[in-house]
């Protein structure tokens, strides 16, 4: 497996790796709870089942940090077979939580900058 790389945008951090192991053994890995268990424990997830699947090419999780503020996430598994036998991993780590989105909303001004008023 390479080191990968990472992609960073708002909310959301993208990971791709290249693995030896063929396609059906990363799905195996990946959608499987007896061995998702081994490097994705139960307890990081917000719901044990698969939040969306799409069999033998993407899987997405709920996941919630253990510490306050208790933000959930979504991840999403993503593979596909690559030139060499081995498979393409992308990682798609995206927060989920309400708290984190940001609302634009027209101003009611006409968009003018704020005037506060002396008293």
């Amino acid at each position: 497996m390479n080191d990968g790389k990472t992609v960073e945008r708002n909310n959301q951090i993208e990971m791709e790796f290249e693995i030896d192991e063929p396609p059906h053994k990363v799905w195996r890995a990946i959608s499987m709870p007896e061995f998702r268990e081994t490097w994705l424990p139960n307890d990081a997830l917000a719901d044990r089942q698969a939040a969306a699947i799409t069999p033998g090419e993407e899987v997405s999780y709920r996941m919630r940090e253990p510490e306050a503020p208790f933000t959930e996430s979504l991840v999403t598994f993503r593979i596909a077979p690559n030139g060499s036998g081995g498979t393409c991993l992308r990682v798609i780590h995206e927060l989920d939580d309400a708290r984190t989105k940001r609302v634009m909303t027209a101003a009611a001004n006409s968009n003018s900058p704020l005037l506060m008023l002396a008293a």
